[in-house]
């Protein structure tokens, strides 16, 4: 049998399950799934290596990282087809 402690912090529950429950979804939300569009782009391995080292070194997500650099590039407004 596995020991259930191992685990301890995979599904740990809210210290304040009121307010919790009763918070907006987009507080429960992780950044990721607020977003409703998955781009897929085909990289070097070493570009991927250095994509996940300069967001380990900033203590961000590449993902996250990413979405930066796009809004910072292509803000809201600017050549938008829709």
């Amino acid at each position: 049998m596995s020991d259930r402690g191992a685990r301890s912090g995979f599904a740990a529950r809210p210290g304040d399950a009121e307010r919790w429950v009763k918070a907006p979804d987009t507080e429960r939300r992780s950044t990721a799934e607020q977003f409703t569009a998955r781009l897929t782009i085909d990289v070097t391995p070493e570009l991927r290596r250095r994509l996940k080292l300069a967001a380990l070194q900033r203590g961000v997500t590449v993902a996250d990282m990413l979405r930066t650099l796009f809004e910072r590039e292509f803000p809201n407004g600017q050549g938008d087809a829709s």
